[in-house]
């Protein structure tokens, strides 16, 4: 980063961004932002900002691609080159194809996609900013956005990030975390049977840190996963009263 590395990434217990080791940046989640879309989301973990549009089931062209038993999903997961303070090259990268492969195996997973054999579902997200964990708030918006678009799931997927910062276990990496903290660990779960859909780790960690890191991860995930409901509740309550 411009900004180069700082000295102290944790002072007397605090990070840089004055939180505690095992809190959550503040969260924001809307959704219904896109008009033309099916589905549509944004969600943001402090200057991380994930916009998704869900666009189907609509019937899946050319045929030949269609599966006569389930719907496919197509994700595609994108860095807006003003995201971050080095502009990023537009287009594909090795980095967005990996985690757009990653994400929509995670989906599958709560999509009830064999009620709409034949179809796409496609889900695209762009990341508006980018400053550590987009990846986990990629996921969280494509499954309020999938949600919105009033598509069957079995639960929403939550994600939030943990790792290791100068020898510590926090919550939910930043960007200058991410540069220089020792892990990353994205983590993502489907809250309902506590099943983890998506695990990855840059770095390394003793089995003792990792379970710690898990266990942390998932309460970080419980309080996205309260978020993503919440959000949900009160767009079917505004539609109420406007009736």
């Amino acid at each position: 980063m411009k900004s180069g590395k700082p000295e102290k990434l944790i002072i007397d217990g605090k990070r840089l961004d004055g939180r505690a080791l095992d809190e959550l940046r503040e969260m924001e989640a809307k959704v219904g932002i896109i008009s033309r879309a099916d589905g549509s989301a944004m969600f943001r973990f402090g200057n991380s900002v994930a916009v998704a549009a869900v666009y189907g089931p609509r019937p899946m062209f050319p045929k030949h691609l269609q599966d006569p038993e389930k719907a496919i999903i197509n994700f595609r997961y994108n860095m807006a080159p003003f995201s971050t303070e080095e502009r990023v090259k537009p287009g594909t990268s090795r980095r967005s194809i990996e985690i757009s492969k990653v994400i929509k195996e995670a989906l599958t997973e709560i999509v009830c996609i064999e009620e709409f054999p034949r179809t796409v579902i496609d889900v695209y997200v762009e990341m508006l900013q980018s400053d550590g964990s987009t990846r986990c708030a990629a996921i969280n918006a494509a499954s309020l956005a999938i949600a919105d678009a009033g598509v069957p799931m079995k639960d929403f997927i939550s994600a939030c990030s943990v790792g290791k910062v100068e020898g510590h276990i926090v919550l939910d990496i930043n960007g200058k975390e991410d540069n220089y903290g020792e892990v990353d660990m994205p983590v993502a779960i489907v809250p309902r049977g506590n099943k983890i859909v998506l695990l990855q780790m840059d770095g390394e960690l003793s089995l003792e840190e990792f379970e710690k890191c898990l266990e942390l991860a998932k309460k970080g995930c419980m309080q996205v996963y309260e978020l993503q409901k919440s959000v949900i509740k009160n767009k079917y309550v505004k539609i109420a009263e406007e009736r």
